[in-house]
């Protein structure tokens, strides 16, 4: 390596940490704003008053549209899911279609990574977004005519969808980001993505606020299908990743000539050479298990349509609490990051305790041929009666975007690499659409509500003992550049780029390029 490429005081950068702006500077810095970006629209930082903003082809712009996307097509999809059964009173058709879509969706999802990076994160996300319209539409055909084969074909199609969209999804939001900056970057998507469903359960409420049935009016779906179009369109406003570019004048790590060849085995690739990502396959499992009973068996069993739709706009808002609260916290810079997961494990064990043994109260209540007799009475908040189901969905919706915000930080912190986190993407979705397939077609066939209820909350305990050894010794303080440029034909200058202030890197005294 020439001399002219060593970093502070000859030290080769590949045996660094990634470089990153010094914390006194910002977007608004010009310092910052010089760091070799190319001419062009897209590389222009707008300026409001005297606010300056990222450029469009930034990691947060990027995050932000990637975010919205995912608010207007799987944010209103959660939405309608927290009804319970899709705001029908009968459930048993949409649930064969969720478990078409989820079947599909653990197939797809998990050699997903492979499509992404071959056709491109725009395009994935794209098709993404056009299976939720689909799916919204024949929600709305099944109200008006029953037509369960559209529907349930429409679950399947959505599943090949998804696991393009979600992997794409994945792909951006662990890659995109600075090493110190990614539970900051989960939290911010997952607030947006929660604000859809946040929002697309006020359609449901307001169109039902006078309503004590156990359905909900067509108008309800049309309102969905309009959101789901606008966001599948937004998808083809991204930029390649390629030209993403970080304030410090680095790149995203990916393949720069990807081949269906080379991604086909890169799948293969990830496995041989982090093969203790299998440890992890036990949280994605459950990941997305709880929500069939927390929808179908709490929200729609014990609720009517009004009470349900309240009950939906509390549980997305706690998840875009929980986001935050969790996000922010994983990225302490005060406390070395290895300590940090070690933290959040133990708090999530907490969490799992106390949430689902609240759950477990709730549970005693009733069961499921309770809730199949004539004489059953749901609760509607107008009476008084549901503050105390309110306040279990409230923590529940909580523990879920702590889960989720937790699991893709873990994934971020074992690599920086974009192709090698589409891949962990992938397997997260597939293996978590596969769990949430077998739970569907469990409450599908009558399976005791207080059997559901201790499979979530078993899963849940027991994959974070299985997890704990990863996050224990595999969660390092930094990841290497060198470690990351295996997987890719890209090399250090590729990343690196001009990432450099004044000719040269800044190092804090804690050893940490910021």
């Amino acid at each position: 390596m020439k001399e002219s490429e060593k970093g502070v005081e000859g030290t080769d950068p590949l045996d660094l940490p990634y470089p990153e702006p010094p914390r006194s500077l910002s977007y608004a810095s010009d310092e910052v704003l010089s760091l070799g970006r190319p001419r062009g629209w897209m590389y222009k930082a707008p300026r409001i008053g005297g606010l300056r903003l990222p450029w469009y082809a930034s990691p947060p712009t990027q995050l932000v549209l990637v975010a919205l996307v995912c608010f207007l097509c799987p944010g209103m999809f959660n939405a309608l899911s927290g009804l319970g059964g899709a705001g029908f009173s009968n459930p048993n058709d949409n649930n064969n279609a969720i478990t078409a879509l989820y079947s599909t969706f653990a197939v797809v999802g998990f050699f997903a990574g492979t499509f992404a990076n071959r056709l491109g994160i725009r395009l994935a996300l794209g098709i993404g977004g056009m299976g939720y319209c689909v799916y919204a539409g024949a929600l709305l055909c099944y109200k008006e005519k029953q037509n369960a084969v559209f529907l349930i074909f429409s679950g399947a199609f959505l599943g090949i969808c998804a696991g393009l969209l979600w992997c794409a999804q994945g792909a951006i939001m662990m890659a995109y980001p600075p090493e110190h900056s990614k539970g900051k970057y989960i939290s911010w998507f997952w607030m947006i993505f929660n604000l859809g469903a946040v929002l697309g359960s006020l359609i449901p409420l307001a169109a039902n606020i006078n309503s004590t049935t156990n359905s909900v009016n067509a108008g309800t779906y049309i309102g969905f299908i309009a959101l789901m179009v606008a966001g599948a369109i937004l998808a083809f406003f991204l930029v390649d990743s390629k030209l993403v570019q970080r304030s410090d004048g680095s790149h995203v790590i990916l393949m720069k000539h990807p081949t269906w060849h080379s991604e086909i085995f890169g799948l293969w690739e990830v496995l041989r050479s982090d093969p203790y990502i299998i440890a992890l396959f036990p949280m994605f499992f459950c990941s997305n298990w709880f929500y069939t009973y927390q929808f179908n068996d709490v929200n729609l069993a014990k609720h009517d349509s009004r009470t349900r739709a309240l009950n939906n706009f509390v549980y997305w808002c706690c998840q875009i609490i929980g986001a935050f609260v969790f996000g922010y916290a994983l990225d302490m810079q005060r406390v070395r990051r290895s300590i940090r997961a070690r933290v959040a494990l133990v708090v999530l064990l907490l969490l799992t305790g106390g949430v689902w043994a609240g759950g477990y109260l709730f549970q005693r209540q009733y069961t499921r041929l309770d809730a199949k007799t004539d004489g059953f009475v749901k609760l509607d908040y107008e009476h008084g009666h549901s503050w105390g189901s309110m306040c279990l969905m409230m923590a529940y919706g909580f523990y879920d975007a702590a889960w989720q915000t937790c699991v893709y930080w873990f994934m971020g912190a074992l690599t920086n690499n974009g192709r090698k986190t589409a891949h962990f993407a992938g397997f997260y979705k597939g293996i978590q659409s596969a769990g949430a397939a077998v739970i569907y077609r469990l409450d599908t066939l009558g399976t005791p509500y207080m059997a559901l209820f201790f499979s979530c909350w078993f899963l849940l305990g027991g994959s974070l003992i299985v997890a704990a050894p990863v996050i224990v010794w595999k969660v390092k303080d930094s990841v290497n550049l060198e470690d990351d440029l295996v997987f890719t034909d890209m090399n250090e200058i590729d990343v690196v780029g001009n990432g450099v202030v004044g000719g040269a890197m800044e190092k804090r005294v804690d050893g940490v390029y910021d």
